[in-house]
């Protein structure tokens, strides 16, 4: 029989989530409540003096065409992020899963890129397509391709893509690797029994039990995209050019550090942070359902 471990007094439970609960107030509920707080307000740029200007700062927000057309590019991005993060992610799982002989190398090297932080890997990636000074630019030049992400936004945005997904395959990669690592071999091998070829034990079988950790995934994917890419764009494009690659996370920082518009800047947050809640909110209201658990 298990035995339950009880606290008799009320002091040590709370001492133990205390940490936590402090990291939690200090590093999300401030921040917030000083974003809101500043979104309803109008400050000067040094942050000397401020008076309450209510939803005037939302307004002037979602009447300026450009944040518009940052919402429209992050949706894009997003998209484009994650679909290009999960497929690969899921095929290099597969294989892993295969592997037999030097399978901890092999899952320890596709894990490293995580550990990579975003600017260092904006920065790596720079090296590379740096028009006239990196090998994969002239390599693209051979090709005829016209390679000048400086100049050019499509190249710019595909360039922010692929650095960002890159980034962010090996976590995908981890728990894939783990959903398919806790599915029974004996499902597999009564399904191989039957004549169920390796595609359709995948379809039929593997992806449907993998949908919670596919569903789990796009969430976090799609919150990546939105929040954590910041590092990427700032070391490699800076939102250019001509704010090509602008998305929202960066138009927040542009507008509240370097164009000095703390309101404005603050209430970008705000909504931006209410997009991310309304996406999450709407991907567990309706793409849950076809989560087979």
């Amino acid at each position: 029989m298990q035995r339950r471990v009880v606290f008799r007094g009320k002091t040590l439970p709370y001492l133990l989530v205390a940490p936590q609960l402090a990291v939690t107030v200090v590093f999300f509920f401030w921040p917030a409540a000083q974003a809101f707080w500043q979104s309803v307000h109008r400050e000067d740029p040094f942050g000397l003096s401020s008076h309450f200007v209510g939803l005037a700062n939302f307004a002037a927000v979602l009447a300026d065409p450009d944040y518009v057309d940052a919402i429209l590019r992050t949706a894009f991005f997003s998209l484009a992020v994650t679909v290009l993060v999960l497929m690969p992610s899921l095929l290099l799982a597969v294989m892993a899963d295969r592997v037999v002989k030097a399978a901890a190398t092999y899952k320890t090297m596709l894990l490293l890129p995580y550990a990579v932080a975003p600017a260092v890997a904006g920065v790596l990636w720079l090296f590379l397509f740096y028009p006239g000074v990196g090998p994969l630019a002239f390599a693209l030049h051979a090709l005829g391709v016209d390679w000048n992400y400086l100049l050019n936004g499509a190249q710019a945005m595909a360039l922010i893509i692929v650095i960002a997904a890159w980034k962010q395959i090996s976590y995908n990669f981890l728990f894939f690797l783990a959903g398919l690592q806790s599915i029974p071999r004996s499902l597999l091998e009564a399904a191989a029994i039957d004549g169920a070829g390796g595609a359709r034990r995948f379809w039929t079988i593997v992806f449907p039990l993998l949908s919670p950790t596919v569903f789990f995934l796009v969430v976090v994917d799609i919150v990546y995209a939105f929040f954590d890419t910041f590092g990427v764009i700032r070391s490699v494009t800076a939102g250019g050019p001509g704010k090509s690659t602008e998305i929202l996370v960066y138009k927040v920082y542009y507008d509240g550090v370097v164009a000095l518009d703390l309101g404005g800047s603050a209430a970008q947050s705000v909504i931006l942070m209410a997009i991310v809640v309304a996406l999450t909110a709407l991907q567990f209201r309706y793409v849950e359902r076809k989560v087979h658990y």
